[in-house]
């Protein structure tokens, strides 16, 4: 009996994401999660609130008046600024309205209607902390990861999730970059690392290193099923991932392909719609 508490005690226990309930991760920083979830979004997107005298909200997620007032009640007239680390509407849907309910101002790299273009490197400067933007290609170009100084926590957007790996899909995704990016990370003291979607990753630097080996092992896992015939993306998807269906499916197809233009640029691959080994 007693061994079976053990067992209980060292099994890793985790809390429930509760959509639109405020849940603090450090003294610095809290996660609201937006409810939407699904396949490319798993439990749903991850707004971050960083500060507490000054507010920078991180992704506010989709456009939801009921989790706007969730942001809205936990910041309240604190909040000064909005962030986020993509445009995709999963993310910046809500940017918009709440920018007119706060009077906060909306800074981004990418292409939404924005106060203040940010630049890999770029800081903004809070009364009690520092966010530091990382660009970090691969799922969109100008994907953008901030790092919480003062915590080495870094909100990654969806270059790593709570999960064995992300949706690199076309036109926007750069398998090539996506796995310079994922390198650029060890470069960092990470501490943890905030994803757009799922848990905290309190291993980073574990966590980094397998995303990059997943990717090199579906890579050659590609390159087997293509063999020395002439395969489309769908033939391929069909051997690596044969157990997907449907949108899941889809969303392995983007990773096929953008395997597939990697390989092409390094000569491994040639073809347009139909690829053959070279």
């Amino acid at each position: 009996m007693m061994e079976n508490i053990e067992e209980l005690e060292e099994e890793e226990v985790r809390e429930e994401i509760v959509p639109g309930v405020a849940r603090a991760l450090s003294p610095m920083a809290r996660r609201i999660l937006a409810m939407n979830p699904g396949p490319r979004t798993g439990l749903g997107t991850n707004t971050y609130m960083v500060g507490i005298d000054e507010i920078a909200v991180v992704d506010p997620g989709p456009m939801d008046q009921t989790h706007i007032d969730a942001i809205i009640g936990c910041g309240g007239d604190l909040i000064r600024w909005i962030l986020v680390t993509n445009d995709s509407a999963e993310h910046a849907g809500a940017v918009p309205e709440l920018a007119k309910q706060t009077g906060a101002i909306v800074m981004a790299m990418c292409d939404i209607d924005c106060d203040e273009k940010l630049k890999n490197g770029d800081q903004l400067v809070g009364t009690e902390f520092r966010l530091t933007v990382k660009h970090l290609p691969g799922p969109s170009a100008k994907n953008i990861g901030l790092m919480l100084e003062e915590e080495r926590m870094l909100l990654s957007g969806d270059l790593i999730v709570d999960g064995p790996s992300v949706a690199i899909g076309q036109p926007e995704g750069d398998m090539t970059a996506y796995l310079e990016s994922l390198e650029s990370l060890k470069k960092l003291r990470l501490k943890r690392i905030a994803p757009a979607h799922g848990y905290v990753i309190e291993e980073p630097k574990v966590v980094v290193q397998e995303y990059i080996d997943h990717r090199l092992a579906r890579e050659a896992q590609i390159l087997k099923a293509l063999g020395k015939d002439t395969k489309r993306v769908e033939d391929l998807v069909e051997i690596v991932y044969p157990d997907l269906e449907g949108e899941m499916a889809e969303l392995a197809g983007g990773n096929v392909w953008a395997h597939l233009i990697k390989l092409r640029t390094e000569g491994k691959v040639k073809g347009q719609k139909n690829f053959t080994a070279t």
